[in-house]
């Protein structure tokens, strides 16, 4: 059964983020701010999809990892901090920011500046969970590796 949690959770979680981020930059670039407000304010309703899959995700693969820290799963392990502070720390008090501004309609310097930021903290994140899923795949004789 973990072994089907772990890359449902995982998919789960990468598609969330990667759609957290295409509608916001699809609406600031394409859309009035009534879409961009509908947006913003849209997004920390999908924490509840998106941690549950995050801790599901990281949870299944560290008891799938069975304590070993080598090659690939320790190259994924070693991401997981990243993924994670840069989850608590910048992406999600910055879209709870931005919804509360949105609902405002106060798209100020500091709107755009704090979007900025969550823009490229959901780039890192979605490169790094990319990374943890490819690592995966090889780790399951799905994909192989590229040579050097």
């Amino acid at each position: 059964m973990i072994k089907i949690i772990h890359p449902v959770a995982g998919t789960i979680a990468i598609l969330t983020i990667a759609t957290f981020w295409m509608s916001t930059a699809l609406s600031e670039l394409f859309a009035s701010r009534s879409v961009v407000t509908a947006v913003k304010t849209t997004i920390p309703w999908g924490f509840l999809l998106l941690v549950p899959a995050l801790i599901a995700v990281g949870a299944s693969g560290f008891v799938l990892a069975k304590g070993r820290r080598a090659g690939l799963i320790g190259a994924k392990i070693k991401r997981m901090p990243f993924i994670a502070g840069n989850g608590i720390l910048i992406l999600i008090p910055s879209a709870v920011f931005l919804a509360f501004k949105a609902k405002a309609t106060e798209f100020d310097g500091w709107f755009y500046a704090v979007q900025l930021l969550e823009l490229i903290a959901g780039a890192t994140n979605i490169t790094l969970l990319s990374l943890n899923m490819r690592d995966g795949l090889r780790l399951k004789g799905w994909l192989r590796a590229t040579p050097r």
